[in-house]
């Protein structure tokens, strides 16, 4: 499996071209180049088919991998008859480039898996989400066969399982994980008996789905995924479980490295202004990406205050970065404080390092250091109220 360095390779091809474009452009619009570079790695699409049974929780899944309520803006239909007539794209509310497909249900007496991927187009699936409320019955294995045969990857999910739980707890001597464990176990068995080898079930709640199995199952998902597009699905995942807050902090600390390369070239430019400005950008628009992908910005706040039962103030009260009370240029200049002693230690040896890549250019050196630094110090105290946040909002850790 690939580093999560190799998500953010920047080459000297890259770092050409720009040069070339900004060298002749005034101010204006050499930030503007800067800014649409900024945007190209949120251009790669992730697309996920989700099908299963009518009433199997399909569209539940569909709104809470999007961090959504069955009721919120932008949500799919739900009911316990089928609502999906036909194949329907919801996006991401944070990343437009991400799309989660609400399939037509399975199990229809003359259902032909063939035909059934034909008509939802399967080719423009990244990969596909199988659900079942209860036993996995032949449409489901034989949709699976198909997918592999047309060399696609599939999950099977075991949905509802609060509802099992919730049953099973009404009986003595209950034990949560043997519980779980004879859940998986059952569908395990019964899709072997019915043609699959080996099969992989996790277990999954729409309305909790922070529980169970979900960090298995995004686990599996980035391993399996091209390398170029997960990062894509790190950052759109809901900041739920303390396992992805550390992934997505892992993600985003991966490309500091990008962006100061792409400080450090711009340092070697000779127009006036240009690098301080472009320092400036980049640093607020990564800093405005950590707040969005984990869930700190104010409409995903208020909305896990709705969840959890807790006021705003609460949950604002966990977090002690600079930044909480704003992304201005006073607040990322109070980062400079932590990153000026790093920089004066390690200038030279940075500048050194950076010869190869920027020319023989002492400033781009030292715009190199002052953006990783402050950005490292940005992540590690936004990841940190993340978690904090996470944590006071279920009252325990996760």
């Amino acid at each position: 499996m690939a580093t999560f360095e190799d998500y953010c390779v920047i080459t000297q091809e890259d770092l050409e071209d720009i040069k070339d474009s900004i060298s002749t452009q005034d101010l204006p619009s050499a930030i503007n180049t800067i800014k649409e570079y900024l945007k190209q790695q949120d251009r790669v699409e992730l697309n996920i088919g989700v099908t299963g049974e009518s009433g199997s929780g399909k569209s539940t899944f569909v709104n809470a991998f999007r961090g959504l309520g069955d009721e919120d803006e932008g949500s799919a239909k739900t009911g316990p008859v089928e609502t999906t007539m036909e194949s329907k794209d919801y996006l991401h509310p944070k990343y437009k480039n991400v799309k989660v497909w609400d399939l037509p249900g399975i199990g229809t007496p003359n259902f032909k898996a063939d035909e059934y991927l034909e008509l939802v187009q399967f080719e423009r699936y990244d990969f596909f989400i199988i659900i079942a409320s209860d036993r996995f019955r032949e449409c489901h294995t034989q949709l699976a066969k198909e997918i592999m045969r047309m060399g696609k990857t599939f999950y099977f999910v075991r949905s509802k399982i609060d509802s099992c739980i919730t049953a099973e707890k009404r009986k003595k001597n209950f034990d949560q994980k043997k519980t779980l464990d004879t859940i998986r176990k059952d569908c395990e068995n019964g899709l072997r008996k019915i043609g699959i080898e080996d099969p992989v079930v996790f277990l999954i709640s729409g309305w909790e789905l922070g529980k169970y199995d979900l960090n298995q199952l995004q686990e599996r998902m980035e391993k399996e995924l091209p390398q170029h597009k997960r990062r894509v699905l790190m950052l759109a995942l809901p900041n739920i479980t303390l396992e992805i807050n550390e992934k997505k902090k892992k993600v985003l600390e991966a490309n500091i490295r990008k962006v100061a390369l792409l400080s450090a070239l711009v340092a070697t430019v000779p127009i006036p202004g240009l690098s301080v400005a472009v320092d400036l950008l980049i640093i607020k628009t990564e800093i405005e990406t950590y707040y969005n992908t984990f869930g700190l910005d104010d409409p995903s706040l208020q909305k896990l205050c709705e969840k959890a039962g807790k006021t705003i103030e609460e949950l604002k009260s966990r977090m002690k970065s600079p930044l909480r009370l704003g992304i201005n240029p006073a607040s990322i200049f109070s980062l400079l404080g932590a990153a000026s002693l790093i920089i004066a230690e390690n200038a030279v040896e940075y500048v050194a390092s950076l010869i190869p890549i920027l020319g023989t250019v002492v400033a781009g050196g030292m715009s190199y250091m002052t953006v990783s630094v402050m950005l490292k110090k940005a992540l590690d105290d936004i990841a940190e109220d993340a978690r904090n946040v996470l944590m006071a909002s279920v009252g325990t850790a996760v």
